[in-house]
């Protein structure tokens, strides 16, 4: 199994083999989702202070905060997959 990674804004990045759903932080239960991360101390804020517009959740139940837009992540997915 290849590592990939996958940049998330910034000059974060995080492996694509981890991630189970990237979604917008809009929709309350998401929000309790970063929530509970952060009680958790498992959130993990990539944002550099900017808005946060998507929220990466990783099999380790890691929720990830990034500034960038969850379809732009997803094309990076996409994008890499393509190299293989």
């Amino acid at each position: 199994m290849d590592i990939q990674l996958i940049n998330i804004g910034f000059g974060n990045i995080i492996s694509a083999n981890r991630v189970i759903t990237i979604v917008s932080p809009e929709s309350a239960p998401i929000k309790r989702v970063i929530n509970d991360g952060r009680e958790r101390g498992q959130l993990i804020d990539a944002t550099y202070g900017r808005r946060t517009r998507a929220v990466i959740i990783t099999d380790s139940n890691h929720v990830i905060l990034s500034a960038i837009q969850p379809e732009t992540i997803a094309n990076r997915f996409l994008f890499n997959n393509k190299d293989d």
